[in-house]
């Protein structure tokens, strides 16, 4: 826990700082108060990566004079993952950075991750044996795949107060779970520091939003969710390959059915942005209903109603894999199980019939 309460009290106060002082965010203002992804009212800091990055850097150098046997394990981390918080954090400054070259960037990082860490998909885990994966031609395009879909994935979700930032530390204190279970240390440390920072970057963040966590703090914290969770299960066999996938399965199955549903329902390009995801869904035709004005004040309390929801429906994913995370049929159930509730829940909601149980009353 040392790790976790460095790197949270690092990052609360560094996030403090970047709030208060406008010198330090001016041009990475959000002022776009009009596009389809935009829910909140007021002018806000976007740069919530930069206080998370420096929080996790410093709590890495901390655990790696307490442990100097982490070293380079430690800083092969930090390196790889500085290559995608890069790209996020200079089109939060400039907004010119194309989201081809971020996910290019981040496609880097794994491949870094490949070389420096052995971080490899190299087998599959089925019900009674597992597949192995010895070929680079195969393992290294679907390391590269899955680790910056990863990070791409947690961009996507980020579109509410809390929300990217309460799901992401739910998944990093599952590694850490499991990471304890079979004696990682390195795995079990990394994740409790990112935990750590993204918590106090979430004091700021939630209800209010003073601060947002920015293209920079989403493939960051997505780009160590997805290496540690390979680091994890690719090291430590015991750990079923359908552990890390159901784990990861929201933010993973959100940004595929978006990729479907843009290219094949809407004709549209999988890179052009909507307003029609899961959680801006809910936003728009589930909790209005709990707040009926639309001025700042309700439009705030709509964006902060709104996470919760999606919270519960992670941990649908998250807790069946923390509890039975060696048991592969298990896992591969719950998978199966968290595609049919997306798709029905999804659907449900885009005809106006959402259960009556996420409907709460208006307050006037």
């Amino acid at each position: 826990m040392f790790s976790f309460l460095v790197s949270f009290i690092a990052s609360a106060l560094l996030t403090l700082l970047v709030i208060k002082e406008g010198r330090l965010h001016g041009p990475a203002l959000d002022t776009d108060f009009h596009g389809v992804q935009k829910v909140h009212a007021h002018s806000v800091a976007r740069i919530g990566g930069l206080s998370i990055f420096l929080a996790v850097g410093l709590s890495a150098c901390i655990s790696v004079w307490r442990v100097p046997a982490m070293t380079t394990w430690m800083l092969s981390l930090m390196a790889c993952s500085a290559c995608a918080f890069i790209g996020g954090i200079v089109e939060d400054y400039t907004g010119r950075v194309s989201a081809l070259r971020r996910l290019i960037l981040t496609m880097i990082a794994a491949l870094l991750g490949y070389y420096l860490l052995d971080a490899r998909i190299d087998r599959i885990d089925w019900v009674a044996d597992a597949w192995p994966l010895p070929y680079i031609w195969l393992t290294l395009p679907l390391t590269i795949l899955s680790v910056a879909g990863i990070a791409n994935a947690i961009n996507i979700i980020d579109g509410f107060n809390g929300l990217a930032s309460v799901v992401t530390i739910c998944m990093l204190l599952s590694l850490g779970y499991v990471a304890l279970q079979v004696n990682d240390m390195f795995v079990l440390v990394a994740a409790l520091m990112v935990a750590g920072a993204t918590a106090g970057f979430l004091i700021w963040n939630y209800p209010v939003g003073l601060i947002f966590l920015g293209d920079g703090g989403a493939y960051f914290i997505g780009f160590m969710l997805g290496e540690l969770a390979l680091l994890l299960v690719m090291r430590n066999p015991q750990v079923s390959t359908w552990y890390a996938a159901l784990l990861l399965i929201y933010p993973a199955f959100e940004t595929l059915f978006s990729v479907y549903r843009r290219m094949f329902i809407r004709g549209k390009s999988p890179a052009m942005p909507d307003g029609i995801h899961l959680h801006s869904l809910i936003f728009r035709r589930v909790v209005q209903w709990a707040v009926g004005r639309k001025d700042a004040r309700a439009l705030m309390r709509r964006n902060s109603l709104t996470s919760p929801y999606l919270w519960m429906f992670s941990l649908m994913a998250v807790i069946p894999a923390t509890v039975f995370w060696r048991y592969t049929w298990v896992l591969m159930l719950f998978c199966c199980l968290f595609i049919i509730s997306y798709v029905w829940l999804y659907v449900r909601i885009v005809r106006f019939k959402a259960p009556r149980w996420m409907i709460r009353h208006k307050r006037n």
